[in-house]
């Protein structure tokens, strides 16, 4: 059975990149294919469990490709798939708003 989708467009959106997690995973993953620790690792404060747990909903989503090496110890890489990419502009458009919400608040002493 399919999942109900939002009507909205915008609650679609969320949906599917709508926690802090997320974002930090496709900002990382807009860079290139990244395995598992150094996902982790760029991520600071996410645990291996939360991880992992966004990493299997981006994939289900289909904004992410999980490929595993037969090799010992394994190997787990992540790349965002086309949809995955299509996300970049709004990312760079929350850079763009952060920094200048930044400025401002420095400039007014905030």
């Amino acid at each position: 059975m399919a999942k109900e989708l939002p009507a909205c467009p915008v609650e679609m959106t969320l949906q599917l990149m709508g926690n802090r997690w997320k974002v930090l995973i496709i900002r990382d993953l807009l860079e290139g294919t990244k395995r598992f620790g150094e996902l982790k690792k760029s991520i600071g404060s996410i645990t291996q469990k939360v991880l992992t747990q966004n990493l299997r909903e981006m994939e289900e989503s289909g904004l992410v490709i999980r490929k595993v090496y037969a090799e010992v110890p394994p190997r787990v890489d992540y790349t965002l798939t086309e949809t995955g990419y299509s996300l970049r502009p709004i990312l760079n458009s929350m850079v763009e708003w952060g920094t200048s919400y930044k400025v401002k608040l420095n400039s007014d002493g905030l």
